[in-house]
């Protein structure tokens, strides 16, 4: 018994009529009537008695045709979810993301291909840079997203976006009403860094642009993330640098302004994956991820 034979069986049985049910069949009459004869001889029973108009089933017949559909059905429901599966649009995707790079082109990216592969379930680990390189190695996560990442045997470092580099401060402070803060107008001013641990990071950005413009920094605090850092901006102990994406965070009382200087400063948002690896789901997330960072159909990366 295969696959044929049943979807021909079906045909028949719903058709009442042998022609047609093979012009249903796209087939001629002789391949499907000994289609149905085979099928007859494999089970040893009689599907179908001939009637003036045609065919109608027999009790055993009747007895298999719910049978029969419930397999076709399944097969083709197996069949379509691993052709769907094959495109990336059904499964599971872990994906790590560290500080600030939840915010801004990660949320459009997951918001985008949610939409388009909704059966992709999305899984977000927070995770530092070396446990995003480990987890990547290990399988736990297939994409991570994260800043000063360097190039690893195996590992693909893809950068998705380059953005500014901007002052936090309290709305209050005598700074704020300027459109633009150059490093000088920071000299003496206490700053808070972030992110503690794991190096190099933010901390070091930063510093190096410090040193860069001749002006030594007033460290007052290095506390573990954006959030602290704007809670105790928000607090009155100072001010921070920051990512421009982190600007989405809402802290009462904290304004941003941008870095009055000749070039910018600005830090690199990356997507690292496997260079070896070949899953479809992974292939079209990292399609997405090249969409939204070319500001491609109506999400802008840059919001």
């Amino acid at each position: 018994m295969d696959v044929r034979q049943l979807r021909s069986f079906i045909a028949v049985a719903a058709e009442e009529n042998i022609g047609r049910a093979a012009k249903r069949l796209n087939i001629s009459q002789p391949p499907l009537s000994r289609q149905i004869q085979a099928l007859e001889r494999e089970l040893g029973s009689i599907l179908f008695r001939r009637t003036v108009k045609g065919v109608e089933l027999t009790d055993v017949g009747l007895t298999m045709l719910s049978d029969a559909q419930n397999v076709i059905a399944l097969l083709d429901r197996m069949t379509e979810r691993a052709k769907r599966a094959q495109r990336g649009q059904l499964g599971r995707l872990d994906i790590g993301i560290f500080g600030s790079t939840i915010l801004g082109v990660v949320p459009a990216v997951l918001e985008r291909f949610h939409a388009e592969a909704p059966d992709v379930k999305l899984v977000v680990h927070t995770m530092t840079r070396q446990e995003q390189m480990e987890g990547l190695r290990n399988g736990r996560i297939g994409v991570g997203f994260n800043r000063f990442a360097n190039n690893e045997p195996g590992i693909v470092v893809e950068t998705v976006r380059r953005e500014p580099v901007m002052v936090a401060l309290r709305a209050d402070h005598r700074l704020a009403e300027r459109k633009e803060i150059s490093f000088l107008d920071l000299a003496n001013e206490p700053l808070i860094l972030f992110p503690a641990g794991e190096r190099m990071n933010f901390v070091d950005l930063v510093l190096g642009l410090f040193h860069a413009a001749g002006v030594k920094p007033v460290i007052a605090q290095e506390v573990g993330d954006a959030i602290a850092a704007l809670s105790l901006i928000a607090s009155g102990f100072g001010l921070a640098l920051i990512a421009e994406s982190a600007t989405m965070l809402s802290a009462s009382g904290v304004v941003y302004r941008n870095l009055d200087a000749q070039l910018p400063p600005m830090v690199d948002l990356s997507c690292l994956y496997r260079e070896d690896n070949t899953s479809p789901i992974i292939r079209r997330f990292l399609e997405v991820v090249r969409e939204v960072a070319r500001g491609d159909g109506d999400h802008d990366a840059a919001r």
